[in-house]
């Protein structure tokens, strides 16, 4: 039975292999207006990117780069599974 909230994902086992491991985590969180590429560039081809970017949207990251994606990316995914969800259910 749901409830309404939220599922949290807290299985985070993934993350011990992720391409991130011992990466400055700075770089996953730029300032406003800075570049992602590095911090997209080490997620590319990281094995564990579909779970890292599952977290983030399951549990609402709202910062940094998740997933090879950032907020406004996810934000973008976000939005797109909720009309899915509607379209689903009948309802507008």
């Amino acid at each position: 039975m749901r409830t309404g909230r939220k599922h949290l994902m807290l299985d985070t086992s993934w993350q011990e292999y992720a391409n991130c491991l011992g990466v400055d985590p700075d770089l996953f969180f730029p300032e406003r207006g800075a570049s992602t590429r590095e911090a997209k560039e080490v997620c590319r081809g990281c094995e564990v990117r579909d779970d890292c970017l599952e977290f983030a949207l399951v549990n609402g990251e709202k910062f940094g780069i998740w997933g090879g994606m950032s907020e406004r990316e996810r934000r973008r995914i976000r939005r797109q599974r909720a009309v899915e969800r509607q379209r689903a259910t009948g309802t507008s």
